[in-house]
């Protein structure tokens, strides 16, 4: 509603002012070339002699004779721009009421600076584009002073907006899902644009959307040091998946690069969350084989790493026998429910996320067997389920949920 208010009142004042300045100019001549000719002719003008008895009111005065005088005295304050200085008495108002519409803009939406700001650049815009208007007008000078307020109230707005996602507590009992301040982003972006839509110029959008996305970027880096009682990965992989989502849908150039920054966040702590996960089935075999691999580093040779009393073939026996194929299948049951509670069921992550654990325990697999060939060749151990069986598992499971 304020934006077509101040649209229809922008409309009916630029042909109000623009005429009377072209009434003012005309009448006293005071455009520039007759400014310069003033400069010229500024001896004989200020020469010119007007008997004082003839400002008397019983007198008749010539209009040529008050004209000398009005020129006498507008151009001894040529330096104060007599055009501006007799519109400033006569639209002494404007300025004011205009800030003051820009106050109760501000007053009535949070965002209303936008619409203001939009509509004045807008105004200006045309108004230069316009063949009607004047090259230097009187209300082009009063919209530049209110654009220039407008501006600052839309970054005091984008300024107070940043430190509210940046400083937004958050509750030690959330449980998951999508961040306030992301939604906070996602609703001014949403709002801005459409405001925006048909705007000439969004320069200082762009500024803004960048602001804000650094604000939100880092209310997100933030939960790693907070007390949640959830997965600290789960969360940033879900909130940054849910930007990355958010942007690619939206399609804003200047957001491009976080647009990347997004994905590649989400794809970061996806990694983090399956692997910490990933360590519950298999844990005390992926522990073993990390043994494993550290002797190989330190310059144990492969053959020889079964006779240290820690790896042994006996030990390795032991540990293999603590993951017959249906207590495997078990466990990644529980580890799939326990996902599929935490998850937030907006973002459908869920399919991605047990996907991904699925190739990180193949891949967990594939070096345990290798590990088992290089270091215990010979040996004739294996683990009780094969690969075939692993991957039979995870596929019933997806199917029966």
């Amino acid at each position: 509603v304020s934006k077509q208010v101040l649209e229809q009142v922008l409309r009916e004042l630029q042909p109000l002012c623009s005429a009377e300045q072209r009434f003012i100019e005309k009448f006293f001549q005071l455009g520039q070339d007759a400014l310069q000719e003033l400069e010229v002719s500024s001896t004989v003008i200020q020469k010119a002699s007007i008997p004082s008895s003839a400002l008397q009111p019983q007198n008749s005065v010539p209009l040529h004779q008050i004209t000398y005088l009005i020129y006498i005295y507008l151009f001894s304050l040529r330096l104060e721009e007599p055009t501006t200085r007799l519109l400033s008495e006569i639209f002494g108002c404007l300025e004011p009421e205009l800030r003051g519409f820009l106050d109760v803009c501000n007053k009535i939406h949070p965002f209303g600076c936008l619409q203001v700001l939009v509509t004045l650049n807008d105004s200006i815009f045309e108004m230069w584009g316009s063949s009607s208007a004047l090259p230097s007008s009187f209300l082009n000078s009063i919209l530049g002073n209110v654009l220039v307020l407008a501006k600052s109230s839309f970054n005091k707005c984008i300024g107070t907006l940043c430190k509210e996602i940046e400083e937004a507590k958050i509750s030690s009992k959330m449980k998951g899902g999508i961040l306030p301040s992301v939604t906070c982003f996602e609703e001014f972006v949403t709002f801005s644009e459409e405001v925006f839509r048909t705007a000439r110029r969004r320069g200082e959008l762009d500024k803004a959307h960048l602001r804000l996305a650094d604000s939100v970027f880092s209310s997100i880096n933030s939960l790693s040091s907070s007390n949640l009682k959830v997965n600290i990965d789960m969360v940033m992989m879900e909130n940054f998946h849910h930007v990355h989502c958010f942007l690619c849908q939206k399609k804003i150039p200047c957001l491009e690069p976080k647009k990347r920054e997004a994905k590649q966040r989400y794809s970061e702590h996806m990694e983090k969350y399956v692997i910490q996960y990933l360590g519950q089935p298999l844990e005390k075999l992926s522990h073993f084989f990390e043994g494993v691999k550290a002797r190989v580093a330190q310059g144990v040779k492969e053959e020889e790493v079964s006779f240290h009393l820690a790896y042994s073939k006996q030990e390795l026996r032991k540990v293999i026998e603590k993951y017959p194929g249906k207590e495997v299948r078990r466990a990644l049951e529980t580890l799939y429910r326990k996902i599929h509670k935490y998850l937030s069921p907006e973002e459908n992550l869920l399919p991605v996320v047990w996907h991904a654990m699925e190739q990180e325990l193949i891949h967990q697999y594939q070096e345990f067997e290798d590990l088992i060939q290089r270091c215990y060749a010979g040996s004739g151990i294996a683990m009780d389920f094969t690969m075939e069986d692993l991957l039979s598992y995870f596929n019933s499971i997806t199917l029966s949920n």
